[in-house]
């Protein structure tokens, strides 16, 4: 990301956080944000809007730090045209890129739900883009507080000790070459690099998961490249299309160079 891209940020939340009244910063969420991102992210290139890319999550999230969003695709993975990677950008996080999935045809059509943060109201876009470029989005707003900043209290020791344990299973009975619903979740503070230590009050070192991959007997399912706009304890619930009997394996990476995996036998 651009110094320049990073300046545009910082004046336009800043220009928005001026015309906020009383106590509540942002009234609602802004779409004055959005063409900053958008060139920001997608210099000088057509994004169009589609209802086949729908996002749903709660008006008012209950904590900005855990905020459901659930993303579907209605076009399979297969056709000419199909989106192959999906961005997730939360306009008004100061770090606004959440997530980027990377699809493959034996998602059928994506269905998938997973967890973000947001540090004030905001829009959230989801970004498609096709094999050969083409771009497409829709967006909601969402109303929530302090997902990204903050303190951050708990036992160093305790936190790495248990960053990495993963939990996923897919349900049954499983009918092959049907949808079938894998439920992912590994434990990690995503901590974003913008919380305070409650201790020394100085600022927690960003420490999160970066990539988790996806394979079914080999093949490539699903790729999620994370940013710490993910809530803590990354969670996803998919469906994908298993051909026959197999295992459903992942391997995840965080950026302190640690790595996990963990495999379910589909039968």
């Amino acid at each position: 990301m651009t110094t320049a891209f990073n300046r545009r940020i910082i004046i336009a939340l800043t220009t928005i956080t001026i015309a906020g009244t009383g106590n509540t910063v942002w009234a609602e969420a802004s779409t004055e944000i959005w063409p900053v991102m958008k060139e920001g992210f997608f210099p000088k290139r057509t994004i169009e809007e589609a209802d086949f890319i729908k996002l749903s999550g709660p008006k008012r999230a209950e904590s900005g730090a855990q905020v459901p969003i659930t993303l579907t695709i209605d076009k399979p993975q297969n056709a000419p045209d199909a989106i192959k990677s999906v961005y997730i950008i939360v306009d008004a996080n100061p770090i606004p890129l959440a997530a980027t999935y990377h699809l493959s045809e034996q998602l059928g059509k994506l269905q998938l739900s997973t967890r973000i943060r947001l540090e004030t109201d905001s829009y959230i876009h989801a970004v498609g883009e096709t094999a050969d470029g083409k771009l497409y989005m829709t967006a909601i707003p969402i109303r929530a507080s302090g997902g990204c900043g903050g303190v951050v209290d708990g036992d160093d020791k305790a936190v790495l000790a248990a960053a990495g344990k993963i939990k996923m299973n897919v349900e049954t009975p499983v009918t092959f070459a049907q949808p079938t619903t894998a439920t992912f979740i590994i434990k990690h503070p995503m901590f974003t690099g913008l919380q305070r230590d409650l201790v020394s009050q100085g600022f927690r070192p960003a420490f999160y998961i970066q990539k988790a991959s996806f394979t079914y007997d080999g093949k490539p399912v699903l790729d999620v490249d994370f940013g710490v706009g993910t809530s803590e304890d990354p969670y996803l619930r998919f469906d994908f299309v298993p051909p026959a009997a197999g295992t459903l394996e992942v391997k995840a990476s965080d950026n302190e160079e640690g790595k996990f995996a963990y495999a379910v036998t589909v039968e």
